[in-house]
């Protein structure tokens, strides 16, 4: 247990940010499940637009250290390339 008093501050302060960040990153997965949603319909329109109302949100966990740039980076980079596929899928 924290002794000092800047120890106990910054227990508490961790404790704050952490429910921060799970709510940030439970914000996260909901609208990842929103494109994986749209892309299972089949609907190239709908995956677009999910994934195009996603994005700033991965983003900003980057910029507010919940998530890594690299590993937001290659979720979007499949999600988009499995969008595409989608929409040349249903052109053949």
């Amino acid at each position: 247990m924290a002794n000092t008093a800047q120890a106990k501050k910054r227990a508490r302060q961790s404790e704050a940010r952490q429910d921060v960040n799970k709510a940030r990153r439970s914000r996260i997965r909901t609208f990842l499940r929103k494109v994986e949603e749209a892309l299972a319909s089949g609907s190239q329109d709908a995956a677009a637009a999910a994934l195009k109302a996603a994005q700033p949100e991965i983003m900003r966990g980057v910029s507010k250290g919940v998530l890594h740039k690299n590993t937001v980076a290659r979720k979007i980079s499949r999600l988009n390339h499995r969008v595409k596929s989608l929409g040349a899928a249903a052109a053949v």
